[in-house]
């Protein structure tokens, strides 16, 4: 059978597609992430329901496939994934014409309702949360996903996580080094890691095995060059100690995401992320003492239960001491069944936007004070593509696929996937332009 797949959502998201995808290539479908006109006999979505901006676009994207369903140039229509752990019910109710409603890594229910031919017994089935469960889609070979847990035992306040993706289920690691080196075989140069906060890696299991004993072994396993890239880690957990064990991995890039999603005390702990006064300060500094060109990103929001005028200005305050690289700004959303949803003290939706645009016009100015200490540098540049008229555009250490900056590099001849050595000449806000050195 010929079917869409269609990913919504996160890069965690991504790497469930590349194992769903996997198998139903087992029994003998063909999957693409193009929609083919008149050679599409499935179309399966894989769904986000994070917050409720991305329920109603996941929604609106059910709504044009379903479209195509009674145009009769799709003739079954799945729906997967975090929008269905949230809202199976409602879902099944409004959306009659879907075929099947299926939750997150229930993966088996997809294939046993689609049927199929398995591959010949020698062929090993593909295996839940492990290798080889990994088929790449809607994803260049040359960057890959590598999701080391699902859930969260976290609980903050305004986060649905939980409820969707379940309690902390870090996967073993020797089915990720396995992972990783069946990616790096594929052409893979970057491994970015993912989970809802990597610095909990391995808690659930009963010995100690922990994120530090992950990256080491990861690190002396793949390939030389390739590089492995952090993403979430919750600031409370990361300390001194896990920053000077990630300055002695030689393939770990000097770039960590660390959603802060405020600084305010009071704030902090109605968001039931409660810190330890100044230590988020002390390890940002830190880092920066170690390496003044360690890239930083974070995710702040603005306008939660309780952010007034003077907690407004602590953290913008704060994003102006610690010249964060990378930030992404969003306004507080409250999401059905969380404790944050209860709290007293909303700020309005008007006041909240322009807090989130005066943080980003901050950022602005921050970004591109950070971008111009490159001028004059050397960077290693992972090339990606070539835009309209014929410019080799890439990314460096400094920027993670889909939500940072790229680089603009003149000179050399585009190869997809290749890294070559850059010399960077001009920047703007998020992006750098640089010549080729050999």
């Amino acid at each position: 059978m010929n079917i869409f797949l269609m990913t919504m959502g996160c890069a965690k998201n991504n790497s469930d597609s590349e194992h769903l995808k996997a198998q139903l290539e087992f029994y003998g479908h063909k999957v693409t992430s193009d929609f083919q006109d008149n050679n599409t006999e499935c179309a399966v979505i894989n769904t986000c329901g994070f917050i409720q901006d991305a329920v109603k676009e996941n929604i609106d994207a059910i709504l044009d496939l379903e479209e195509l369903k009674t145009q009769g140039r799709i003739k079954i229509l799945i729906v997967a994934g975090c929008l269905v752990n949230r809202y199976e019910k409602e879902l099944k109710q409004e959306l009659p014409s879907v075929d099947l409603f299926v939750r997150s890594e229930e993966w088996e229910k997809i294939t046993k309702f689609l049927g199929g031919t398995a591959k010949s017994e020698k062929s090993e089935k593909p295996k839940k949360n492990g290798c080889p469960s990994i088929s790449l889609i809607n994803q260049n070979y040359w960057t890959r996903y590598l999701k080391i847990s699902e859930g969260c035992n976290t609980l903050c306040s305004y986060c649905a996580i939980p409820m969707i993706r379940g309690r902390l289920r870090s996967v073993p690691i020797d089915r990720i080094i396995t992972e990783a080196n069946i990616m790096c075989s594929a052409g893979a140069k970057e491994l970015c890691l993912v989970g809802q906060d990597l610095t909990v890696y391995g808690h659930d299991f009963n010995n100690s095995t922990d994120l530090k004993t992950l990256v080491k072994e990861l690190n002396n396993s793949v390939p030389k060059g390739t590089w492995l890239r952090l993403l979430y880690l919750h600031p409370n957990r990361v300390n001194e100690a896990l920053i000077d064990f990630l300055m002695t991995q030689d393939k770990v890039l000097h770039y960590l995401d660390i959603p802060i999603q405020h600084c305010d005390s009071e704030i902090l702990s109605r968001m039931n992320r409660p810190c330890p006064e100044g230590h988020m300060k002390r390890i940002f500094n830190y880092i920066r003492d170690n390496d003044p060109l360690f890239t930083l990103r974070t995710t702040i929001m603005t306008g939660f239960p309780g952010e007034n005028d003077s907690a407004f200005g602590r953290l913008m305050d704060f994003v102006s001491d610690i010249e964060f690289d990378r930030l992404g700004v969003f306004v507080y959303s409250p999401e059905d069944g969380t404790e944050a949803a209860k709290l007293k003290g909303r700020v309005s939706r008007k006041i909240a936007e322009a807090r989130c645009n005066k943080l980003t016009e901050l950022q602005a100015e921050i970004s591109q004070e950070r971008g111009e200490l490159f001028i004059g540098r050397e960077l290693d540049v992972l090339l990606e593509e070539t835009d309209e008229s014929g410019a080799v555009w890439g990314r460096s250490y400094r920027d993670a696929p889909e939500v940072d900056g790229m680089i603009c590099v003149e000179g050399t001849d585009f190869k997809a996937g290749n890294i070559i050595r850059a010399e960077i000449y001009d920047c703007e806000i998020n992006d750098l332009y640089g010549e080729r050195r050999i």
